[in-house]
């Protein structure tokens, strides 16, 4: 069994095959969670999750890039789902509501990304201020109803960590990590997993993956995105299935049998999202 801790289903680019791909998943013996980046995406997530008994789970959240500001223009993409270009308001009531459903086991995908930025100073500055604001508002949302967080993190490290740092009883995984050992070590250090993805096969991310403990590793696909090359590469759609790459790479660098890293990031991720 393998445990996908990041996926997207619940995006357009699955909308005329998603229950098959889902069941195809299912079949084949792994569980996925379906991550929402805004209310849309969130509440199909549930949608998708009520639909199955055991497997299918979903997370709730913003995605920083949905910020509603006139700071920055997003790069939008028609495989996510519809959505303004100025973004959305957050709505915590509307959230809070959403979290009722027994199949949400966490709140993400939500961080910091300051990959598109404003080009002066000034600008930049209210720019992160208004990401970071938004970032503790929802950790106070997972504080709230106790439950772990799927952190995006995206040229940000130094200011997730702080945000973190100050909030003792957030626990959760920091997806697609590209930092540092160093980086990873930190956030270990505070309780958090390293969820790694079909990133491992574009960045050199070798140090990271054979240091950090085997019990704080998560894997993931973030499909639709990051396809692995050997089920395709960036010409391929990216699904849950294809996180068995990312598990056989990691047993592949640490020495280790794939049949223990699909173990025992399995048991880490039913652990971490209480399943």
């Amino acid at each position: 069994m393998l445990f996908d801790s990041h996926a997207h289903l619940n995006f357009n680019a699955y909308k005329e095959d998603l229950y098959e791909v889902a069941e195809r998943t299912l079949k084949n013996g792994v569980w996925f969670i379906n991550v929402g980046t805004k209310y849309e995406t969130s509440k199909k997530a549930i949608e998708v999750a009520e639909k199955h008994q055991e497997g299918i789970y979903a997370s709730i959240g913003m995605h920083p890039v949905h910020i509603k500001t006139d700071l920055v223009k997003f790069k939008t993409d028609p495989e996510e789902g519809s959505f303004e270009t100025l973004g959305e308001d957050y709505d915590e009531s509307k959230y809070r509501e959403l979290a009722k459903s027994k199949k949400v086991v966490a709140i993400g995908e939500i961080g910091l990304d300051y990959y598109y930025r404003p080009k002066t100073t000034k600008r930049l500055e209210q720019f992160k201020e208004q990401q970071r604001e938004l970032f503790i508002k929802q950790l106070g949302l997972a504080e709230e109803l106790d439950l772990p967080v799927i952190v995006h993190c995206r040229m940000a490290h130094g200011d997730v960590m702080e945000i973190l740092k100050n909030k003792p009883k957030i626990r959760g995984v920091i997806h697609c990590f590209t930092g540092s050992l160093q980086e990873a070590e930190e956030y270990i250090k505070m309780g958090f997993f390293i969820g790694l993805n079909g990133i491992i096969f574009k960045l050199d991310l070798d140090e990271v993956i054979k240091n950090i403990p085997l019990d704080k590793i998560l894997v993931e696909t973030d499909c639709p995105y990051l396809t692995p090359p050997q089920a395709g590469g960036k010409d391929m759609r990216n699904e849950p299935l294809f996180v068995e790459y990312v598990a056989k790479r990691i047993a592949e660098l640490r020495g280790i049998e794939y049949n223990k890293i699909a173990e025992v990031t399995t048991h880490n991720a039913r652990t971490l999202f209480n399943i």
